[in-house]
């Protein structure tokens, strides 16, 4: 078995960690074994410990994970407003979502499945001896990079949430009081500098879509701005744009095609195939056409193109466009969705009909982090510190486009806003931009989301009440609270 088709295969291992539960019964990690294998039976040699690696990976096609439920709290932002037959979400989109709303909920179980076999991977793999040193030290830095993704998006949606470490995996010790945001943090920096330690720089065909050393230090990058750590993220964001290994693709299209959306700039992505697909582009596809239809990007999104910006066709279905669903060529009718646009740029259709579901889901991308370099620096430095950081991503995108020069924060927000548009990056922007006062997000929730024809949108338009610092982050899941018997205490506000 080549590695890619290892990334691919859902492994038979969710036996490993069955009873390694988080409350004792019934809670985030009560997965239901498919396999008859234990911790005294696995973890025996190189072949088990790239499997095991595997199915860490494979948590991240979860429905209910990166699969959906992730994008559905940048319905929270002023870019999108959410579709389908999910009445429940628009608890998230108007902030009146509590403990118990089900978008809260759902993938708080899948982090930390993906903890656990994180966990379970680093206390496991030390001790074999029959395997090569270098896949030894790749298997483990994996597992860290993976552990603190999870921790990352609990981070992000929670701000506190309980620390699982290996020492809590071998003393079974998972009911565990939450920890503060800056604990998560220092969590978050300690797994991802081990990870940069130990991951190679770059793979071989064989080996892509498994993390290196350059999506550890894009990780990191991104915790330091959200710590508001501004000179450390510009030395960890450098380490990657500075990186040829991690180079811009020569295309923008490039990230979101079939056959290259594995390039030098996508760092982390979700690894899926016909046989083992994430739900993310159905979630995204118009309903007329094999998809489900949940996100719709609304016109302000739309309007932040500028004229002559080819990444506006990439990115979005508008009214009258042509789109090539495999069998026929269909025209976009305003119909097909609450605002009359989609995400094109998730949409792939295979040539004897259906989606194609070989596009792979974007996590995390040199883009991002060439913009996050720029504005860390144009915050300590002033405008036009980041000039260049700016104009390497627009004139990838075209050559004909106006350059930029001196800079400041409103640029460099426009940019990221078209360069990231429907990446689940909108919300997280906002909220960094709101917290350093650079923006008022109480004001830009006042307005209501528009549909293409500059109306406001029937379902998720409406002006909303956004309350700081309550909804900076979510509440915890009440069930899981109950379970924990006053172990687990809700967030503030809540």
């Amino acid at each position: 078995m080549t590695t890619m088709q290892s990334i691919r295969h859902i492994l038979l291992y969710t036996g490993i960690s069955a009873s390694l539960l988080f409350t004792g019964c019934k809670s985030v990690l009560d997965i239901k074994p498919q396999g008859n294998y234990t911790s005294d039976n696995y973890w025996r040699n190189q072949d088990q410990a790239i499997d095991g690696i595997t199915g860490i990976y494979n948590v991240l096609l979860e429905e209910d994970f990166t699969g959906f439920n992730e994008f559905v709290f940048d319905n929270c932002s002023d870019d999108q407003v959410r579709g389908g037959d999910h009445d429940f979400d628009s608890q998230i989109e108007d902030f009146t979502y509590d403990a118990t709303s089900p978008s809260v909920n759902f993938g708080w179980r899948w982090k930390y499945e993906l903890i656990n076999r994180a966990n379970a991977a680093l206390v496991n793999i030390p001790r074999i001896t029959n395997i090569d040193a270098a896949i030894k030290s790749r298997c483990l830095g994996e597992a860290a990079f993976l552990r603190a993704f999870a921790y990352w998006r609990l981070l992000l949606i929670y701000g506190e949430a309980p620390i699982i470490t290996e020492d809590d995996f071998l003393k079974t010790n998972y009911i565990k009081p939450k920890a503060t945001s800056d604990q998560l943090r220092q969590q978050i920096e300690k797994d991802l500098q081990a990870a940069a330690e130990q991951l190679p720089e770059k793979y071989d065909d064989v080996n892509s879509g498994r993390v290196s050393k350059g999506a550890a230090w894009a990780l990191l990058c991104k915790l330091y701005m959200e710590w508001g750590k501004l000179d450390q993220a510009i030395v960890a964001g450098n380490k990657v744009i500075t990186n040829a290994n991690y180079a811009l693709t020569a295309n923008y299209a490039d990230n979101f095609l079939q056959a290259t959306s594995n390039t030098s700039e996508m760092l982390f992505a979700v690894q899926t195939t016909d046989l083992t697909k994430s739900d993310f582009i159905t979630y995204h596809a118009p309903r007329k056409w094999s998809g489900w239809s949940f996100f719709y990007p609304v016109k302000g999104l739309v309007d932040e193109f500028e004229p002559g910006d080819p990444r506006k066709s990439i990115c979005i279905m508008a009214p009258g466009d042509k789109i090539d669903i495999g069998t026929s060529i269909e025209t976009v009718t305003p119909d097909l969705s609450w605002t009359g646009y989609h995400y094109r740029k998730f949409c792939s259709w295979k040539t004897t009909g259906g989606l194609n579901y070989s596009v792979k889901t974007p996590l995390l991308r040199t883009a991002d982090i060439y913009l996050l370099v720029a504005e860390a620096k144009i915050r300590l430095n002033g405008p036009g510190a980041g000039d260049a950081e700016i104009m390497a991503i627009r004139r990838r995108a075209s050559a004909t486009l106006p350059p930029v020069a001196n800079a400041g924060m409103k640029a460099l927000m426009h940019e990221r806003r078209v360069e990231l548009c429907g990446e689940n990056e909108r919300q997280q922007d906002l909220l960094r931009w709101d917290k350093a006062k650079l923006i008022d997000i109480v004001t830009i929730n006042q307005q209501p989301k528009l549909s293409y024809d500059g109306t406001e949108v029937t379902r998720g338009g409406a002006p909303r009440k956004f309350s700081r610092p309550k909804h900076y982050y979510f509440p915890l899941p009440q069930s899981d609270i109950d379970r924990s018997k006053g172990v687990l205490v809700q967030n503030p506000l809540y």
